[in-house]
């Protein structure tokens, strides 16, 4: 019974889906707009004919008329008194006439079968146009257009026509698509450079403007790498520099009397290495896959240990699939993911457990973490993976650090190919982590 709900809204997702895309595409557009050009002047230029040839008035029928009247009365005089069935005859032959002469001597049809045909569908005649004349001997003189026979191959002109506005529509798409096909490039492109890829450039497939433009793109992504790149050599100098003073202020510390003013010193000094240590981190995954060193790996396996080791309150609750196969993942920057949504989850927790589960979801595991806090809102949520950004503007360290977990739980899922998803859960906050399925043997 929920077959046919199903089906059909599945085909009306697919009609939604193909409606977007054709919307979204210029290439159809022009097509479009050329069909509907194509189609405009035809009907124009039909109904102007038509209108000119039987427009009142002045129009060609109207003039036409009396004409036709006039040759029909002599037409009846030239049949004569009574109507000559072979002049009649001879008339049929030179003209595209049906004549019918229904009198009290004479009773004959040029065409009975359009007779027959007529009786056979119960009308009183066979639909052509006909006008009629009375004899001085009573005798009722009919006369009907008979189709000629290029008129009887107007339906196959039609279908022809049809099929030739068809092919120029064809020719029409492809031309488009030929001009238009720099843009698929740029749009992959740009795609690409926006997730930080610029080892491969737009390629500059004609010299007109959308050629100027691809190599306009490409100028602006070699120099915003190399802003990138200037800007991580910076980053990194500077968190190697920090490393050797901050253990040498870590090792004075240990020397101070114990108390409160040593502990927070401590603390401090750890807060900062911690720092350090995400921001080389973050600079590190930024090469990808490059920067793995992967391993068959049971995912199911190392949740639950990752699960033992950051035991506490809120506590953890595992919702873990069976029969999953193996990836090769890398372990450490797999904890270091499990860590980051695990402490981002407690923190927002009030209180309540976290769940921490492992699905298989398409061609992709995913592994989540769920709080079931009072949750963002769309500003928040569409920024939180940004390296930086906190939800609390006033950056205190015990209310969630300086703003780079999530983002580096981006970057370490990225580098495995996946992406991480961040939605609400109604209530609270769900994290994530896509790997695509690739199983390797146990």
């Amino acid at each position: 019974m929920t077959a046919v709900p199903e089906a059909g809204a599945g085909w009306r997702g697919r009609w939604q889906g193909a409606r977007q895309r054709l919307g979204h595409s210029l290439r159809w557009r022009l097509v479009g707009l050329f069909v509907l050009l194509a189609v405009a002047t035809v009907i124009v230029f039909l109904s102007g004919m038509q209108e000119s040839f039987r427009g009142g008035g002045g129009g060609w029928r109207a003039l036409a008329r009396p004409l036709v009247a006039h040759y029909l009365d002599l037409a009846t005089a030239d049949l004569g008194t009574p109507p000559s069935i072979d002049k009649a005859r001879q008339m049929v032959q030179r003209l595209p006439l049906r004549i019918q002469i229904d009198g009290p001597q004479v009773q004959w049809d040029s065409h009975p079968e359009r007779a027959a045909w007529a009786r056979r569908h119960g009308r009183d005649d066979d639909g052509a146009e006909w006008q009629s004349r009375m004899t001085a001997d009573g005798h009722r003189v009919t006369f009907r257009l008979v189709p000629l026979p290029h008129e009887r191959r107007a339906r196959g002109i039609g279908w022809a026509t049809l099929a030739l506005l068809l092919v120029l529509v064809a020719l029409a798409w492809r031309g488009v698509s030929s001009l238009l096909r720099p843009i698929e490039g740029i749009r992959a492109g740009v795609q690409r450079y926006g997730q930080g890829n610029f080892s491969q450039p737009i390629a500059v497939q004609r010299q007109d403007e959308l050629g100027q433009l691809a190599q306009q793109v490409n100028t602006m992504a070699a120099d915003l790498q190399r802003m990138l790149e200037a800007q991580r050599g910076l980053l990194l100098a500077i968190s190697h520099e920090l490393r050797s003073p901050l253990t040498r202020a870590r090792v004075n510390a240990e020397l101070v009397e114990d108390g409160e003013a040593r502990d927070a010193l401590l603390r401090d000094l750890g807060e900062m290495r911690d720092l350090i240590s995400d921001l080389l981190d973050s600079e590190r995954l930024t090469a990808g896959h490059a920067a793995l060193q992967t391993e068959p790996t049971d995912l199911a396996a190392l949740l639950r240990e990752v699960a033992a080791d950051e035991a506490g309150t809120p506590p953890l609750q595992l919702d873990l699939a069976e029969g999953l196969p193996l990836l090769p993942v890398d372990r450490s920057r797999l904890r270091l993911l499990l860590r980051n949504l695990i402490g981002n989850a407690r923190r927002h927790a009030a209180g309540t457990p976290v769940v921490l589960g492992l699905q298989r979801e398409g061609g992709a595991l995913v592994l989540s973490v769920r709080d079931h806090g009072p949750g963002v809102s769309d500003e928040q949520l569409a920024r939180l993976a940004e390296p930086f950004y906190r939800t609390d503007s006033a950056r205190q360290r015990r209310t969630g650090g300086v703003g780079l977990g999530l983002y580096l739980c981006r970057l370490v899922a990225q580098a495995h190919g996946g992406q991480l998803r961040i939605e609400r859960a109604q209530p609270g906050l769900r994290v994530s982590a896509l790997f695509p399925q690739d199983p390797l043997p146990p």
